[in-house]
Formats: C-alpha cells, sequence, structure tokens
C-alpha cells in the first residue's frame, strides 16, 4: 500500500472516529480535530514519515486548543458587551 492509499485511510478513519464525539465538550472536540487534521497535513507534507505525522498532530492539537479557547472568549465578550 503506496503513502497515498495510507494517508487516505488515516483522514477517513479520523474522520469517521470524530462522529463518536458528541459526549466530548467542544474543547476536546477541537483538540480531536486538530489532531487528526495535523497528522494527516503533516503524514502528506513529509512523505509519510512518522515523525512528521506525530508531529503534525501535536501541532494541530495545539492549534485546535487555541482556536476553541479564542472562541469561547470571544462569545463571552459579546455577551457581556466586553470590547478591547
Amino acid at each position: 500500500m503506496n503513502n497515498r492509499k495510507i494517508g487516505a485511510v488515516i483522514a477517513a478513519l479520523g474522520a469517521l472516529s470524530l462522529g463518536a464525539c458528541s459526549h466530548m465538550t467542544s474543547q476536546e472536540r477541537a483538540v480531536a480535530t486538530g489532531a487528526v487534521v495535523g497528522g494527516v497535513v503533516g503524514h502528506a507534507v513529509t512523505d509519510g514519515s512518522t515523525l512528521g505525522t506525530v508531529g503534525g498532530a501535536v501541532v494541530g492539537g495545539v492549534v485546535g486548543n487555541e482556536v476553541d479557547k479564542n472562541r469561547h472568549e470571544r462569545r463571552y465578550d459579546r455577551r457581556y458587551g466586553y470590547s478591547y
């Protein structure tokens, strides 16, 4: 199986596994989504390198966490009228 097929399988499994996230908080979902997307991108960019895949997943999880954190802060600011 070549790297492109492996990447497609990983992406499909990641997308299907996110369907089981209904009990997770939005932050947990954002981190999981970021990790899956980051892992797939890391896999594709580094031509299937394990280090690239794991590194992409870690970076994607951090980015997903920060995006969700900022989303909650903006929602709080809109709700209570804070603007900076």
